[in-house]
Protein backbone atom coordinates (compact mmCIF):
# COMPACT_ATOMS: atom_id res chain seq x y z
CA UNK A 1 0.00 0.00 0.00
CA UNK A 2 1.18 3.66 -0.63
CA UNK A 3 -0.09 7.12 0.79
CA UNK A 4 -0.22 10.16 -1.19
CA UNK A 5 1.30 13.04 0.78
CA UNK A 6 0.69 16.02 -1.11
CA UNK A 7 -2.92 15.68 0.78
CA UNK A 8 -1.66 16.56 3.78
CA UNK A 9 0.37 19.69 3.38
CA UNK A 10 -0.27 23.36 4.13
CA UNK A 11 -0.71 26.21 2.57
CA UNK A 12 2.02 26.82 0.19
CA UNK A 13 2.61 29.28 -2.13
CA UNK A 14 5.51 27.75 -4.00
CA UNK A 15 6.28 28.12 -7.81
CA UNK A 16 8.50 24.82 -8.20
CA UNK A 17 9.02 26.23 -11.57
CA UNK A 18 10.10 29.72 -10.51
CA UNK A 19 13.62 29.61 -9.98
CA UNK A 20 14.38 28.39 -13.50
CA UNK A 21 16.31 32.05 -14.45
CA UNK A 22 18.63 30.88 -11.36
CA UNK A 23 20.12 28.28 -13.05
CA UNK A 24 20.75 29.16 -16.63
CA UNK A 25 22.44 32.31 -14.71
CA UNK A 26 24.80 30.15 -12.66
CA UNK A 27 25.39 27.96 -15.92
CA UNK A 28 25.86 31.07 -18.34
CA UNK A 29 22.89 30.06 -20.15
CA UNK A 30 20.09 32.53 -22.48
CA UNK A 31 16.78 31.96 -20.57
CA UNK A 32 14.25 33.49 -22.36
CA UNK A 33 11.18 32.25 -20.43
CA UNK A 34 10.32 28.83 -18.73
CA UNK A 35 10.76 26.35 -20.84
CA UNK A 36 8.16 23.62 -21.87
CA UNK A 37 8.60 21.56 -18.56
CA UNK A 38 5.35 20.25 -16.65
CA UNK A 39 4.47 18.27 -13.42
CA UNK A 40 2.92 14.72 -14.02
CA UNK A 41 2.11 11.76 -12.69
CA UNK A 42 2.10 7.56 -13.71
CA UNK A 43 0.11 5.16 -11.49
CA UNK A 44 1.14 2.17 -10.09
CA UNK A 45 -0.61 -1.36 -10.64
CA UNK A 46 -0.38 -2.32 -7.03
CA UNK A 47 -1.71 1.36 -5.96
CA UNK A 48 0.42 5.09 -5.44
CA UNK A 49 1.95 6.94 -8.10
CA UNK A 50 5.15 8.09 -9.29
CA UNK A 51 5.54 11.76 -10.05
CA UNK A 52 8.05 13.18 -12.96
CA UNK A 53 9.03 16.19 -14.31
CA UNK A 54 8.50 16.43 -18.49
CA UNK A 55 10.88 18.44 -20.15
CA UNK A 56 9.63 18.94 -24.02
CA UNK A 57 6.91 17.14 -25.75
CA UNK A 58 8.84 15.46 -27.93
CA UNK A 59 9.78 11.64 -27.08
CA UNK A 60 11.41 11.81 -24.14
CA UNK A 61 15.47 11.22 -25.06
CA UNK A 62 16.62 11.00 -21.55
CA UNK A 63 15.57 9.56 -18.21
CA UNK A 64 16.97 10.95 -15.14
CA UNK A 65 16.90 9.24 -12.00
CA UNK A 66 17.55 10.96 -8.08
CA UNK A 67 19.79 9.95 -5.39
CA UNK A 68 18.14 9.30 -1.84
CA UNK A 69 16.81 12.26 -0.11
CA UNK A 70 17.07 14.61 -3.29
CA UNK A 71 14.29 14.37 -6.12
CA UNK A 72 13.78 15.33 -9.88
CA UNK A 73 14.94 19.22 -9.68
CA UNK A 74 18.22 17.68 -8.65
CA UNK A 75 18.92 17.29 -12.37
CA UNK A 76 17.46 21.20 -13.25
CA UNK A 77 20.47 22.25 -14.36
CA UNK A 78 21.89 19.34 -15.95
CA UNK A 79 18.44 19.38 -18.12
CA UNK A 80 18.84 23.25 -19.20
CA UNK A 81 22.67 22.34 -20.38
CA UNK A 82 21.25 19.68 -22.49
CA UNK A 83 18.08 21.04 -23.86
CA UNK A 84 16.97 17.82 -25.06
CA UNK A 85 13.21 16.47 -24.62
CA UNK A 86 13.63 14.50 -20.98
CA UNK A 87 11.87 13.17 -17.98
CA UNK A 88 13.10 13.24 -14.35
CA UNK A 89 11.11 11.17 -11.63
CA UNK A 90 10.43 11.31 -8.05
CA UNK A 91 11.83 7.74 -6.64
CA UNK A 92 8.94 6.75 -4.55
CA UNK A 93 9.41 8.37 -1.21
CA UNK A 94 10.45 11.31 -2.62
CA UNK A 95 9.27 14.36 -3.93
CA UNK A 96 5.69 13.95 -5.04
CA UNK A 97 5.75 10.52 -5.03
CA UNK A 98 3.66 8.11 -3.05
CA UNK A 99 5.42 6.88 0.11
CA UNK A 100 5.51 3.13 0.67
CA UNK A 101 3.41 1.96 3.72
CA UNK A 102 6.49 -0.45 4.34
CA UNK A 103 8.97 2.12 4.33
CA UNK A 104 10.69 0.26 1.40
CA UNK A 105 12.61 2.52 -0.92
CA UNK A 106 15.47 0.55 -2.31
CA UNK A 107 16.50 -0.15 -5.11
CA UNK A 108 14.60 -3.19 -6.19
CA UNK A 109 11.37 -1.74 -5.33
CA UNK A 110 12.23 1.29 -7.13
CA UNK A 111 13.69 -0.34 -10.32
CA UNK A 112 9.75 -2.76 -10.41
CA UNK A 113 7.96 0.49 -10.11
CA UNK A 114 9.98 2.27 -12.90
CA UNK A 115 9.52 -1.07 -15.50
CA UNK A 116 5.87 -0.62 -14.57
CA UNK A 117 5.86 2.90 -15.72
CA UNK A 118 8.76 3.29 -18.16
CA UNK A 119 6.76 1.31 -20.95
CA UNK A 120 4.42 4.32 -21.48
CA UNK A 121 6.08 7.49 -20.06
CA UNK A 122 9.49 6.88 -21.78
CA UNK A 123 9.64 3.83 -24.14
CA UNK A 124 12.42 4.77 -26.51
CA UNK A 125 15.24 6.80 -24.01
CA UNK A 126 18.73 7.08 -25.94
CA UNK A 127 19.74 7.04 -22.10
CA UNK A 128 19.06 6.60 -18.54
CA UNK A 129 20.93 8.49 -15.48
CA UNK A 130 20.77 7.77 -12.10
CA UNK A 131 23.04 9.20 -9.40
CA UNK A 132 23.63 7.51 -6.04
CA UNK A 133 20.58 5.89 -5.28
CA UNK A 134 19.02 6.56 -8.75
CA UNK A 135 22.15 5.04 -9.91
CA UNK A 136 21.74 1.75 -7.68
CA UNK A 137 18.09 1.59 -8.77
CA UNK A 138 19.73 1.99 -12.37
CA UNK A 139 22.04 -0.99 -12.07
CA UNK A 140 18.42 -3.35 -10.70
CA UNK A 141 16.51 -1.97 -13.94
CA UNK A 142 19.30 -2.24 -16.70
CA UNK A 143 19.75 -6.16 -15.25
CA UNK A 144 15.67 -6.83 -15.19
CA UNK A 145 14.34 -4.59 -17.87
CA UNK A 146 17.15 -4.44 -20.42
CA UNK A 147 14.70 -3.02 -22.91
CA UNK A 148 14.09 0.15 -21.31
CA UNK A 149 17.81 0.87 -20.84
CA UNK A 150 19.65 1.60 -24.64
CA UNK A 151 22.62 3.15 -22.46
CA UNK A 152 22.88 4.35 -18.77
CA UNK A 153 25.21 6.72 -16.94
CA UNK A 154 25.90 5.88 -13.56
CA UNK A 155 26.71 8.79 -10.94
CA UNK A 156 29.18 8.30 -8.01
CA UNK A 157 27.48 4.83 -6.48
CA UNK A 158 28.39 1.03 -7.15
CA UNK A 159 27.02 -1.67 -4.98
CA UNK A 160 30.14 -1.40 -3.05
CA UNK A 161 29.38 1.74 -1.34
CA UNK A 162 27.31 0.22 1.47
CA UNK A 163 30.45 -1.72 2.59
CA UNK A 164 30.24 -0.91 6.58
CA UNK A 165 33.77 -1.01 6.22
CA UNK A 166 34.37 1.52 4.58
CA UNK A 167 30.98 3.96 4.54
CA UNK A 168 31.96 7.61 4.48
CA UNK A 169 31.69 9.30 7.68
CA UNK A 170 32.04 13.36 9.26
CA UNK A 171 33.00 16.09 7.05
CA UNK A 172 33.45 13.29 3.90
CA UNK A 173 29.59 12.97 4.02
CA UNK A 174 29.04 16.36 3.24
CA UNK A 175 25.04 17.42 2.18
CA UNK A 176 24.42 13.61 2.34
CA UNK A 177 24.49 14.31 6.31
CA UNK A 178 21.34 15.91 5.77
CA UNK A 179 19.35 12.79 5.37
CA UNK A 180 20.08 11.47 9.52
CA UNK A 181 19.79 14.93 10.52
CA UNK A 182 16.52 16.58 12.43
CA UNK A 183 12.59 15.47 10.41
CA UNK A 184 11.35 18.86 11.04
CA UNK A 185 12.26 22.43 11.68
CA UNK A 186 10.40 25.98 12.90
CA UNK A 187 11.37 27.64 9.78
CA UNK A 188 12.50 27.44 6.32
CA UNK A 189 15.46 29.51 7.24
CA UNK A 190 16.27 27.32 10.11
CA UNK A 191 16.39 24.37 7.28
CA UNK A 192 18.05 26.15 4.66
CA UNK A 193 21.29 27.54 6.94
CA UNK A 194 22.41 23.59 7.83
CA UNK A 195 22.18 22.70 4.23
CA UNK A 196 24.12 25.90 3.08
CA UNK A 197 26.57 24.69 5.98
CA UNK A 198 27.38 21.43 4.84
CA UNK A 199 28.05 22.74 1.38
CA UNK A 200 30.73 25.07 1.53
CA UNK A 201 31.62 24.72 -2.41
CA UNK A 202 28.45 25.61 -3.96
CA UNK A 203 26.72 28.91 -4.13
CA UNK A 204 24.35 29.59 -1.37
CA UNK A 205 21.57 30.73 -3.38
CA UNK A 206 22.01 27.69 -5.32
CA UNK A 207 21.78 25.28 -2.09
CA UNK A 208 18.82 27.32 -0.98
CA UNK A 209 16.93 26.76 -3.96
CA UNK A 210 17.68 22.86 -4.13
CA UNK A 211 16.39 23.00 -0.20
CA UNK A 212 12.93 24.66 -1.46
CA UNK A 213 12.45 22.12 -4.08
CA UNK A 214 12.64 19.69 -1.11
CA UNK A 215 10.69 21.48 1.62
CA UNK A 216 7.30 21.10 2.35
CA UNK A 217 5.23 22.89 4.91
CA UNK A 218 3.13 21.34 7.17
CA UNK A 219 -0.14 22.11 8.82
CA UNK A 220 1.03 23.43 11.99
CA UNK A 221 3.39 26.07 10.21
CA UNK A 222 7.19 23.67 10.71
CA UNK A 223 8.86 22.66 7.71
CA UNK A 224 9.94 19.15 6.89
CA UNK A 225 11.58 17.30 4.09
CA UNK A 226 9.85 15.62 0.86
CA UNK A 227 11.17 12.36 1.39
CA UNK A 228 10.44 9.70 3.83
CA UNK A 229 13.84 8.37 5.40
CA UNK A 230 13.90 8.78 8.65
CA UNK A 231 12.16 6.29 10.85
CA UNK A 232 13.50 2.51 10.59
CA UNK A 233 12.14 0.97 7.49
CA UNK A 234 10.88 -2.56 7.56
CA UNK A 235 12.63 -4.93 4.71
CA UNK A 236 10.49 -6.48 2.41
CA UNK A 237 10.50 -9.84 1.70
CA UNK A 238 13.47 -10.85 -1.14
CA UNK A 239 15.32 -14.02 -2.72
CA UNK A 240 19.15 -12.26 -0.93
CA UNK A 241 18.13 -12.16 2.95
CA UNK A 242 20.23 -10.53 5.07
CA UNK A 243 19.26 -12.42 8.04
CA UNK A 244 17.57 -15.40 9.60
CA UNK A 245 14.39 -13.82 8.88
CA UNK A 246 14.10 -14.38 5.21
CA UNK A 247 13.92 -10.67 4.48
CA UNK A 248 16.18 -8.55 2.32
CA UNK A 249 18.29 -5.81 3.81
CA UNK A 250 17.45 -2.31 1.75
CA UNK A 251 20.20 -0.61 2.81
CA UNK A 252 22.85 -3.03 1.87
CA UNK A 253 23.28 -2.81 -1.96
CA UNK A 254 26.28 -5.30 -2.29
CA UNK A 255 23.92 -8.08 -3.55
CA UNK A 256 23.57 -5.56 -6.58
CA UNK A 257 27.25 -7.02 -7.43
CA UNK A 258 25.22 -9.75 -9.19
CA UNK A 259 23.00 -7.54 -11.23
CA UNK A 260 26.22 -5.55 -12.34
CA UNK A 261 27.07 -8.72 -14.22
CA UNK A 262 24.06 -9.37 -16.32
CA UNK A 263 24.00 -5.45 -17.76
CA UNK A 264 24.44 -5.66 -21.33
CA UNK A 265 23.34 -2.03 -22.19
CA UNK A 266 27.13 0.52 -22.89
CA UNK A 267 27.85 1.81 -19.41
CA UNK A 268 29.39 5.05 -18.35
CA UNK A 269 30.28 5.45 -14.82
CA UNK A 270 30.99 8.96 -13.50
CA UNK A 271 33.01 9.75 -10.45
CA UNK A 272 32.90 12.89 -8.21
CA UNK A 273 36.71 13.90 -8.03
CA UNK A 274 36.53 15.54 -4.48
CA UNK A 275 34.19 12.10 -3.18
CA UNK A 276 34.49 9.11 -0.72
CA UNK A 277 31.81 7.16 -1.82
CA UNK A 278 33.68 5.17 -4.67
CA UNK A 279 37.11 3.44 -4.62
CA UNK A 280 39.16 2.50 -7.60
CA UNK A 281 38.91 -0.88 -6.46
CA UNK A 282 34.84 -0.55 -7.20
CA UNK A 283 35.76 0.42 -10.73
CA UNK A 284 38.28 -2.49 -11.11
CA UNK A 285 35.37 -5.20 -9.65
CA UNK A 286 32.81 -3.52 -12.34
CA UNK A 287 34.99 -3.39 -15.18
CA UNK A 288 35.90 -7.13 -14.20
CA UNK A 289 31.84 -7.28 -14.69
CA UNK A 290 31.40 -5.46 -17.53
CA UNK A 291 34.78 -5.02 -19.81
CA UNK A 292 33.00 -2.55 -21.78
CA UNK A 293 32.72 -0.25 -19.14
CA UNK A 294 33.53 3.44 -19.39
CA UNK A 295 34.63 5.49 -16.54
CA UNK A 296 35.42 9.15 -15.83
CA UNK A 297 36.53 11.68 -12.91
CA UNK A 298 35.11 14.25 -12.46
CA UNK A 299 37.20 17.61 -10.89
CA UNK A 300 35.61 19.94 -8.58
CA UNK A 301 32.73 17.48 -7.94
CA UNK A 302 31.69 15.48 -4.88
CA UNK A 303 29.25 12.88 -4.39
CA UNK A 304 26.29 15.05 -6.18
CA UNK A 305 28.64 15.83 -9.62
CA UNK A 306 25.11 16.69 -10.92
CA UNK A 307 24.97 20.19 -9.03
CA UNK A 308 28.92 20.70 -8.09
CA UNK A 309 29.81 20.72 -12.15
CA UNK A 310 26.21 19.91 -14.06
CA UNK A 311 27.96 21.91 -17.34
CA UNK A 312 30.81 18.96 -17.19
CA UNK A 313 28.03 16.45 -16.52
CA UNK A 314 25.48 17.41 -19.19
CA UNK A 315 28.59 17.43 -21.96
CA UNK A 316 29.73 13.67 -20.90
CA UNK A 317 26.03 12.29 -20.79
CA UNK A 318 25.78 14.02 -24.18
CA UNK A 319 28.59 12.73 -25.75
CA UNK A 320 28.39 9.00 -24.36
CA UNK A 321 24.69 9.11 -25.68
CA UNK A 322 25.32 10.41 -29.28
CA UNK A 323 22.36 13.64 -28.06
CA UNK A 324 21.65 16.56 -30.50
CA UNK A 325 22.58 19.66 -28.48
CA UNK A 326 20.07 22.75 -28.54
CA UNK A 327 20.20 23.55 -31.83
CA UNK A 328 20.32 20.19 -33.15
CA UNK A 329 23.05 19.37 -34.28
CA UNK A 330 24.61 16.15 -32.85
CA UNK A 331 27.90 16.25 -31.84
CA UNK A 332 31.01 13.58 -32.32
CA UNK A 333 31.59 11.14 -29.68
CA UNK A 334 34.95 12.61 -27.75
CA UNK A 335 36.16 9.47 -25.89
CA UNK A 336 39.44 10.83 -24.83
CA UNK A 337 38.12 11.56 -21.24
CA UNK A 338 36.72 8.15 -20.96
CA UNK A 339 38.57 4.87 -20.29
CA UNK A 340 37.32 1.77 -21.20
CA UNK A 341 36.62 0.41 -24.83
Amino acid sequence: MATDVESTLGADDYDEFGLLHENAEELGLPFAGRPDLSRRYADLPEGGRLSYLRWGRADPEIVFLHGGGQNAHTWDSVALALGRPAVAFDLLGHGRSSWRDDRDYGPWSNAEALGAVLPAVAPAAAVVVGMSLGGATLIRLAATFAQLCRRIVIVDVTPQVTDPERLPKGADLGAVALISGPPTFDSFEEMAAGAVALSPNRPAAAVRRGVRHNARRLPDGRWGWRYDLFSPRAPAPGALPAGGDGRRDQSDLRPLWDDVSLISAPTLLVRGGDSRFVHDSDVAEFRRRVPSLRDTVVGGAGHAVQSDQPLELAGLIRSFAGLADAEGSVPVAEDNDLRGQ
